[in-house]
């Protein structure tokens, strides 16, 4: 328990460390300012025949969707290009075939045009079939090219009609390709079913998922993610890492994504000079089925083998991404020449395919680097070198034994008191 606290506590502060701003070193992650495409949009709404039920604020959820959307197209920032896409919005027969192809771009990616925008939404009537699958691969495309920020926002009020293109393998499709798109899904009906199907597609591309009921909730949901387009994102360097840790590739401070296979050891280098704490966290990504009850192992050690501290954690297959960290703090020294030690980070997983599933290419993984000046003051847990569980250990050790001659003592009275009574 303790560990798993000391843990949480590293991750926690290396995630606020990032979010506060903490500028990484020139060279070790994309210029955040450096000129990138404009960030894309695509809505892509359902408009399938059960759209027309009436049971969100005493109106149709068509109605909800299109109010809903027209906020949002006022409400848009100049610099994000949106398009909108449909799907069950125009085939209105029983022929399965032709209605699981029932998909359109209704506005294009681009500069955004609000009058032609409203226009084109305004005339969406509930029709037919609901072919997410196919709508998310469409979309995909809609939003190839650039190196911006590219999201995907699926409203929708049921399940896919379409199987068995089954949309959350699409969606890990999608995350396979390492193009950094993000599907954000909303459901406008509070069914388990619906539920598990949109939250495994967000999942699979770290997007989010969302139930709505009321229109004021989709209006704020749906502005909130279009917005979230247009902040300022740090873009991850690709880094392909050793299979030992004389051959690892040295990195700086900053975000890195590579690839690992099922049951492989990664190795990266990173040097930390006297005085400084390196923090360290690793996603991987279940971007196809795997079997239940894995792990992932993020460990320090020297470059001769010797573990200096160690993080893990372990799933159980209701997630798509598992994530540890760890701390290392390197001891002040009286030598202002002294080297810096050279720290492997070493990043395996106990992940292993389910029957017929492919085990190339390898899982992506999403690994965060900092190294920062250590903690002066000494409340500082990492300051004593908790992370290596020395002082942890001779602290239990010494307050078992105190508390052992206590007892001892008070054991002692107590008879002797006895005895004179």
């Amino acid at each position: 328990m303790i560990t798993r606290q000391r843990l949480a506590a590293g991750v926690c502060t290396l995630l606020a460390a990032l979010t506060a701003g903490i500028a990484f070193p020139t060279g070790a992650v994309a210029d955040e300012t450096a000129e990138q495409a404009a960030p894309k949009v695509e809505l892509v709404l359902d408009v399938s025949g059960s759209m027309r039920a009436r049971d969100i604020d005493g109106g149709s959820r068509m109605s909800a969707a299109k109010q809903a959307f027209n906020e949002v197209l006022d409400a848009t920032p100049e610099e994000v290009q949106l398009g909108i896409r449909t799907l069950g919005a125009n085939y209105r027969g029983n022929d399965r075939k032709t209605g699981c192809k029932d998909t359109a771009q209704l506005y294009p990616v681009g500069t955004l045009n609000r009058t032609e925008a409203k226009t084109a939404v305004a005339t969406l009537t509930p029709t037919g079939w609901t072919p997410i699958g196919p709508a998310l691969l469409k979309a995909a495309g809609d939003l190839d090219g650039g190196n911006g920020t590219r999201r995907i926002v699926l409203i929708s009020d049921g399940e896919d009609t379409c199987q068995p293109l089954d949309p959350c393998e699409v969606a890990r499709e999608i995350a396979a390709k390492g193009i950094g798109l993000t599907i954000d899904t909303l459901g406008l009906v509070p069914d388990a079913k619906t539920r598990d199907q949109l939250s495994c597609i967000a999942d699979a591309t770290g997007g989010t998922y969302t139930s709505v009921q009321h229109k004021e909730e989709l209006t704020d949901r749906v502005g909130q993610l279009v917005k979230r387009a247009a902040d300022p994102v740090v873009t991850p360097v690709a880094v392909e890492g050793a299979t030992a840790c004389t051959s690892a590739p040295t990195l700086k401070s900053g975000l890195y994504t590579d690839r690992e296979e099922f049951g492989q050891h990664r190795y990266y280098r990173v040097d930390v000079k006297p005085g400084q704490e390196l923090r360290a966290s690793v996603s991987v990504a279940a971007d196809r089925e795997v079997n239940p009850d894995y792990g992932v192992l993020l460990r320090a050690v020297t470059v001769h083998g010797r573990e200096i501290v160690r993080g893990e954690a372990a799933g159980n297959g209701r997630t798509d991404v598992i994530s540890t960290g760890l701390r290392y703090p390197k001891a002040k020294s009286d030598d202002e020449n002294a080297p810096a030690e050279t720290v492997c980070l070493q990043v395996s997983n106990s992940f292993s395919a389910a029957s017929g599933v492919k085990t190339t290419p390898g899982m992506p993984v999403e690994l965060t680097v900092d190294v920062v000046d250590g903690p002066d003051q000494a409340s500082d847990v990492a300051s004593f070198g908790l992370g290596r569980g020395w002082w942890l250990l001779g602290a239990l050790v010494l307050t078992g034994f105190l508390a052992g001659v206590l007892w001892g003592w008070v054991s002692r009275l107590r008879i002797a008191v006895w005895r004179t009574n």
